[in-house]
């Protein structure tokens, strides 16, 4: 049995989950979700406790069991609290601007980055402009924006200049020894 899928998912005040079929939707203050879970996982909600089990024990089954209950956990707290993603522009010159559903990006290129933002992230900088802070309801799309924000300049080997996220450390290289 799984660890993880056996734990009971409590629903909080002001969250609606209602399972039609094999999708869920929950509903909350922040937003709503809906997600079509795996045929061979049977979720069940009573009395504010929503229960996952597995119809068989084969090892897809098995795999499923924690993976169906911790999406469905994660749904739960974002629509009650949300999720946060906070990322750090190191480097001189570089910044970040939030125009409405863009973040404008300076990273060094010949050229500013444009950058849109799926529906559902919102997105605000500091004072500064070296921070972005990216919330939203759903924690996968949350990370995938957060990382796909990163790849447009990874952090540098060597001077750590770049996008990274907020207390990640990056361990730098020793540059080139001088003559002797």
């Amino acid at each position: 049995m799984s660890r993880i899928g056996k734990k009971p998912i409590e629903i909080p005040e002001k969250v609606a989950v209602d399972v039609h079929e094999s999708t869920i939707h929950v509903k909350g203050p922040k937003g709503e979700l809906s997600w079509t879970y795996p045929d061979k996982m049977n979720v069940s909600i009573n009395g504010g406790i929503v229960s996952v089990e597995r119809a068989g024990d084969t090892k897809i089954e098995r795999a499923l069991h924690g993976l169906t209950r911790s999406i469905i956990t994660n749904m739960v707290i974002g629509v009650s609290q949300g999720y946060q993603k906070v990322l750090d522009i190191v480097g001189v010159g570089y910044k970040a601007q939030v125009s409405g559903d863009k973040i404008m990006l300076t990273l060094g290129y010949s050229h500013p980055i444009e950058f849109q933002l799926p529906p559902g992230i919102k997105a605000s900088t500091d004072q500064k402009q070296v921070q972005i802070t990216l919330t939203g309801v759903d924690k996968q799309q949350v990370g995938q924006v957060a990382a796909s924000l990163k790849a447009l300049r990874r952090p540098d080997a060597y001077k750590g200049k770049g996008i990274r996220y907020s207390g990640q450390r990056i361990k730098l290289k020793v540059g080139k020894a001088g003559k002797k």
